[in-house]
């Protein structure tokens, strides 16, 4: 026989009221209680009904993620981690990418897809925050990203600004004076490479330096590294260090200094941006920025929920910025690094 709210309470000493909060995230628990009602559930086998708790509370038990790319690597991963956070509270989740499409990030918010969804957590590259909370018509809602806040939507982002100027910081460490950027995308309005230049720039006059040069991109994946790289390596002074705002791009600049008998690091110091998984097993492996991409996930599922079951409408929407970490490989001069 299936175990029961009540064998659950029963086995953990507390209410049944305390265990359908427990697995319900429907009310703060202490983490001691919360702990031990855990821990009976798992003993028991216990298994929510969920469909028939969302429908005694109105809700549908889904909720939309809504990213720019799926073929993306980091998009990729984060769209996971996403997905793991959720069903752990509970949460099915539908899944949509938009191409960072405006018309279709306002298709997917404005309800006339169709979906009923109880929230939505969006990575959007082309509607501003003010535009989304119209659109989403008081849906609860987290952004992900760069796009500045309005002050409506909570918001989980990236210091992309400060990540950037860790970067140059490495790479002069690393005794280099002659750098370049490769990610520069004036075509989209994310925010995302702006940032990155910014911060970049901001390293670099630290030191008493300029960019040897500054490559624009129509995306950031390897095909635009390489022709990046390639149009540095003609420069009468090449650059002697590249900081590419994206792993993707990094590794197509990694390839053509393979090509082109340019050594790495030797004669080029090479590092990117997200820290994906093909960095790790690239050779040489590949410096780059680390962001906590577990607690952009988790913190994003968390505020979503707890906007979902009303436990913070009288709080403003909240700006949270998840740490990130150099993490220096073979590209920049560091020693082998275990995969």
């Amino acid at each position: 026989m299936a175990a029961r709210l009540k064998d659950v309470a029963a086995l953990a000493g507390v209410s049944v009221r305390t265990v359908s909060n427990v697995v319900s995230n429907a009310a703060a628990v202490a983490p001691a209680t919360r702990a031990r009602v855990m821990a009976a559930v798992e003993e028991l086998g216990y298994r929510p009904n969920l469909a028939a708790r969302n429908l005694r509370q109105g809700r549908t038990g889904l909720i939309g993620v809504v990213v720019p790319e799926i073929h993306s690597p980091y998009f990729g991963a984060l769209a996971g981690l996403l997905i793991d956070a959720a069903q752990e509270r509970g949460w099915t989740v539908l899944l949509e990418r938009t191409d960072g499409r405006a018309d279709l990030e306002r298709r997917l918010l404005d309800g006339s897809e169709g979906h009923q969804v109880d929230g939505m957590i969006v990575s959007p590259w082309s509607t501003s925050p003010a535009e989304l909370a119209s659109l989403a018509g008081g849906l609860p809602m987290v952004v992900l990203g760069e796009l500045e806040p309005d002050g409506s939507i909570d918001h989980v982002a990236l210091d992309n600004v400060a990540a950037a100027r860790d970067a140059a910081r490495h790479l002069i460490s690393r005794g280099r004076r002659r750098v370049a950027a490769i990610g520069l995308q004036s075509v989209l309005g994310h925010g995302t490479a702006e940032l990155r230049a910014e911060g970049f720039r901001q390293g670099l006059r630290e030191a008493g330096l300029s960019p040897v040069a500054e490559v624009e991109v129509a995306d950031l994946h390897r095909t635009e590294g390489a022709r990046a790289l390639r149009e540095l390596l003609r420069l009468p002074e090449p650059p002697d260090a590249v900081f590419c705002f994206s792993d993707e791009l990094a590794l197509g600049a990694l390839r053509v200094a393979a090509e082109q008998g340019v050594r790495v690091p030797e004669d080029l110091a090479l590092m990117g941006f997200d820290d994906i998984e093909d960095g790790r097993f690239a050779t040489p492996s590949l410096t780059t920025i680390a962001p906590d991409r577990e607690q952009i996930a988790e913190r994003a599922v968390q505020c979503l929920t707890e906007r979902v079951f009303g436990r913070l409408d009288a709080l403003p929407a909240r700006r949270i910025v998840v740490p990130h970490r150099v993490l220096p490989r073979e590209s920049t001069g560091a020693e082998i690094s275990p995969v």
